[in-house]
């Protein structure tokens, strides 16, 4: 897919797959993670084409964010620009806060949604069971880059990158050699990643609780530090969601079970669009 007449957005654009149906919209996480981290997502796209959005912040983008709740206009900069009425969003992780805000603003914008590992607590308002999650995996490293996230609170570009070197091992299952390369890629910065929690409406979670969201599945890991497995289950019943765990997986499941995720994801993706309808 040619991306014409897209260079007038404030946001950069990227394609994962090709094919003449319909595209989908993909909304990465981090906040603000340049999009490479998220390589073909286990070639869902090779029939459907999936445009990457990469939000305010990004490497690619460049800027600040204006905080997730107003960037939720960029999502129907886009939608609009590739010709669409309305579109189906895949988000990851902290771009599901961006999904959610698109489609609670914007009635009708936003047909469906596939929530990758959300974020789930600041929702749901859910009590964590990561602590036991990482007692329960038996990795040294792992447990000990959790621990190391409840107590790092970075105030500085070096700092904040220490501490995603720290952390990274809690984003996974396991912490092999494919994991520690995939940690390695896309870059975030601290000045972007917490631009992106600037002035959120004191309500949004009522907001988002009261609307009339569109149909929704939820894939979460099992094994998932950074979202915990019952504050999952709960953002599911807040959004209306379908909710699918993928055992042994953490926080990136088209890397660490990605046949399993293909099979959740690329069926969802498969019956929805205007070809499907």
């Amino acid at each position: 897919m040619v991306l014409d007449g897209l260079d007038h957005l404030a946001t950069a654009v990227s394609v994962i797959g090709d094919g003449d149906r319909e595209p989908a919209i993909v909304l990465p996480g981090g906040p603000c993670r340049d999009p490479e981290y998220l390589a073909d997502l286990a070639g869902i796209g090779d029939s459907r084409p999936l445009i990457v959005m990469h939000p305010r912040g990004t490497v690619s983008s460049g800027g600040l964010s204006r905080g997730w709740w107003t960037d939720a206009q960029d999502v129907g900069n886009l939608t609009r620009a590739l010709g669409l009425d309305s579109v189906d969003v895949i988000a990851h992780s902290a771009g599901t806060r961006l999904a959610l805000a698109a489609a609670t603003q914007y009635p009708g914008l936003v047909r469906s949604m596939l929530l990758i590992t959300p974020p789930a607590s600041w929702l749901s308002m859910s009590e964590s069971d990561s602590a036991a999650l990482a007692e329960s995996q038996g990795d040294p490293f792992i447990a000990e880059a959790f621990r190391s996230m409840l107590v790092d609170e970075p105030t500085s570009e070096r700092e904040f990158q220490d501490s995603l070197r720290r952390h990274a091992p809690a984003g996974y299952a396991k912490w092999g050699d494919r994991e520690k390369a995939h940690a390695k890629v896309g870059a975030m910065n601290w000045e972007a990643a917490t631009t992106w929690f600037n002035d959120i409406p004191a309500d949004v979670v009522a907001r988002i609780a009261a609307a009339d969201l569109p149909p929704t599945l939820v894939i979460g890991g099992d094994q998932d530090l950074l979202t915990g497995v019952q504050p999952v289950r709960e953002y599911a019943e807040v959004v209306g969601a379908e909710v699918a765990f993928i055992r042994e997986c953490g926080h990136y499941p088209w890397i660490e079970q990605p046949e399993a995720f293909a099979a959740l994801a690329g069926r969802w993706l498969s019956g929805r669009g205007a070809a499907a309808q």
